[in-house]
């Protein structure tokens, strides 16, 4: 008997900025993103999280974050620098990329970071359907791993693992995956291959015609192509504003949404598979 197919269409870095946080709201509640994840170290985090309080019905993770890799626009740790001064540059920021990161973190910082994260979070009044990784910065290194699902089992809630995510990363997935956890089937994402050739848009529609059996994850970031989020990603047009835009324009279209009807796919959000 064959298994259903099912999809979530999910939006990371709300939280990141105001344009980030316009488009994540709107595709969610006119679009047909259905899960977002958020950035609770970001200057811009409050904003998502009082629309989360407010709009309890939408599904809510934490991105958890290690990374920042914008040229000019800067975050860092929720906890002050001096607790975890392995995770930060000279200027207490995080570092650009996950090598970075990999060199330099202690693995108890990293793990105090990310609970002050999902803890600030939750005091705000978000209640996660899941975690996830920014960058899937902590598949970078199978002991940041292993803080990454002993989060989920600490604050009882599933977290983001996916082969394809831990193959881009570099991690071996038959060696840090076990029989008990919980792994999304497929992760589906665009490539700057995709974006440079102006087949962006493109890409989506063929995804709906390769999910595969179980469940499958569409990761996406929503924002607007706008002077706010030009200038958060100068010199970095993969994953930059006009990528962000494409994203939001699709995933809000009628186009999207009659392909989804045609092709009887059905979706489901973090907060169904908890159930």
């Amino acid at each position: 008997m064959k298994k259903k197919k099912f999809l979530i269409i999910h939006a990371d870095d709300a939280g990141l900025c105001h344009s980030e946080n316009r488009a994540t709201i709107e595709a969610l509640q006119k679009g047909l993103v259905n899960s977002c994840s958020i950035m609770t170290n970001c200057p811009w985090f409050n904003e998502m999280a009082e629309f989360a309080k407010e709009n309890p019905i939408y599904d809510y993770g934490i991105h958890l974050t290690l990374t920042c890799e914008w040229e000019k626009y800067k975050f860092g740790p929720v906890l002050p620098v001096s607790e975890v001064p392995s995770l930060v540059d000279d200027n207490g920021y995080f570092f650009r990329n996950r090598d970075l990161l990999c060199k330099n973190a202690i693995v108890s910082e990293v793990k105090k970071e990310l609970i002050a994260q999902i803890e600030k979070g939750l005091k705000h009044g978000i209640n996660p359907s899941h975690l996830d990784s920014h960058m899937y910065s902590l598949g970078a290194r199978e002991d940041l791993f292993e803080v990454y699902k002993d989060l989920g089992k600490k604050f009882k809630i599933p977290v983001l693992l996916n082969r394809e995510l831990m193959e881009m990363v570099g991690l071996n997935y038959g060696e840090n995956i076990n029989k008990e956890d919980f792994i999304i089937d497929k992760a589906h994402y665009g490539t700057f291959h995709y974006f440079e050739k102006g087949k962006l848009a493109n890409y989506y529609t063929s995804v709906f015609d390769s999910l595969v059996e179980g469940v499958n994850i569409i990761l996406i970031h929503p924002a607007f192509d706008d002077a706010e989020m030009k200038a958060i990603t100068i010199n970095h047009p993969n994953f930059g504003s006009e990528w962000r835009q494409i994203d939001f324009d699709y995933f809000t279209s009628q186009e999207c949404r009659s392909i989804l009807d045609e092709r009887n796919i059905t979706l489901i959000s973090w907060k169904d598979l908890n159930k």
